[in-house]
């Protein structure tokens, strides 16, 4: 009597099936993955493909079929209309466009010193310093020129205040 030589795929199942286990949520999926495993491996195996390393090779392929039912079986939520919109920043960038255009056609000094203010320079006394003229000049110039733009663009005059 011959002695029989063992089949390769005899020995990888029980292995497929001990990894199966682990990656899977039930003992029939599990059943199913080493299944699946195993075939696509006798497919390549019988194919052109060289494989040198079959246990190697059908692991691999088992932690992929293991991965695409995760990704199968992820629950998402389908969109609407409303989650797919953003909020319009359309408005805001037209309102500060506009504000910088009212503030250039300001009388020179005026404008001068709201600019500095945009750049963020809010101390009258530092605005004072900076451009050479008293406190008192730049509070009156920053008045004039806060009402011209309420007027010219019909903010509130809270909004142009910050300025």
């Amino acid at each position: 009597m011959t002695p029989k030589i063992p089949d390769p795929m005899e020995e990888l199942l029980p292995k497929l099936l001990r990894r199966a286990r682990r990656l899977a949520r039930t003992a029939d999926e599990a059943e199913d993955m080493a299944q699946e495993t195993a075939l696509r491996l006798w497919q390549a195996l019988d194919g052109p493909h060289d494989i040198e390393t079959p246990e190697r090779y059908a692991m691999t392929m088992l932690h992929n079929i293991a991965r695409q039912r995760w990704r199968g079986r992820r629950v998402t939520e389908e969109l609407t209309d409303d989650m797919a919109q953003a909020a319009p920043l359309a408005h805001g960038r037209i309102a500060c466009a506009e504000l910088q255009a009212a503030i250039e056609r300001l009388p020179k000094d005026q404008a001068e010193l709201m600019r500095l203010v945009m750049l963020g320079e809010t101390s009258p006394q530092i605005l004072a310093d900076r451009i050479g003229v008293p406190k008192g000049t730049v509070m009156s110039r920053l008045g004039r020129a806060r009402a011209t733009l309420r007027n010219e663009i019909g903010l509130e005059g809270s909004v142009v205040e910050l300025l």
